[in-house]
């Protein structure tokens, strides 16, 4: 029996020693595993994850990279004689701190002024006439062919925006088929159009919806800008007040 207390004893203390030397190699192997990076995929889905948890509230209030705002326009000035006037030419045209400006020229420009972005005009490969009757007849010719003219300008990126404002000048009660050509070069599914037009008196004859028919994929805002080419000179007012309106900035 007193034998038997020794060997109990040796055998108590080996445990002992054994449970210790465990519990150390658990400790530094839990240090190591903590000082280890965290694997790419594993990371991943823990963003993903974390993502997914915040509220679709949170997320709306999020403007988009990459977001912007472009204002696209075409505008053809006419050849009139502009010696000696300080505001207004004639009724195509608009004269701005010695720069002769088409209508919609002018009206883009005050447009980008208001809301930023990057102001691109559409150009075509073939120039056309400056004089009024020549310039009239082409457009009313190529509204009968249903013609898609070639563009010599065009969008970088267009991807990166979100707003495009476009603005174009009624012929012939109809867009000129320049930015028929226009819409049909790019993508705009998701964006949103925002119309501005100038008239003769006919105002926007329902191009607005022809905008629409043509881009399904686009919200095309309803509320376009208007204007009578015989108030274009006296409207920066108007456009400001309409594009402050939009609630957008760049």
């Amino acid at each position: 029996m007193r034998k038997a207390v020794p060997f109990l004893l040796v055998v108590a203390l080996t445990l002992a020693v054994t449970s210790c030397g465990m519990a150390e190699k658990g400790k530094s192997q839990n240090e190591a595993a903590a000082q280890e990076p965290v694997k790419p995929e594993t990371r991943a889905f823990e963003e993903a994850r974390s993502t997914s948890e915040v509220s679709a509230e949170d997320t709306k209030s999020e403007p988009s990279e990459g977001s912007g705002v472009l204002v696209a326009y075409f505008s053809v000035p006419e050849d009139v004689d502009t010696s000696g006037v300080d505001t207004v030419a004639g009724a195509s045209i608009v004269v701005r701190d010695g720069e002769k400006l088409g209508n919609t020229e002018y009206v883009a420009r005050l447009i980008q002024e208001t809301v930023g972005g990057d102001l691109f005009r559409i150009e075509t490969v073939e120039a056309y006439p400056l004089d009024h009757d020549p310039l009239v007849d082409q457009a009313a010719d190529e509204q009968d062919e249903n013609a898609r003219p070639q563009l010599a300008s065009h969008v970088e990126d267009f991807e990166q925006y979100e707003t495009v404002l476009l603005g174009y000048p009624n012929w012939w009660g109809d867009m000129p088929m320049p930015v028929y050509s226009f819409l049909e070069e790019y993508d705009f599914e998701g964006k949103t159009i925002i119309p501005f037009i100038t008239h003769g008196g006919s105002r926007a004859s329902g191009t607005v919806g022809t905008i629409s028919k043509l881009e399904p994929g686009a919200q095309v805002l309803q509320d376009a800008l208007v204007i009578s080419r015989n108030d274009v000179a006296d409207s920066e007012e108007t456009v400001t007040a309409w594009a402050e309106g939009l609630g957008i900035k760049n």
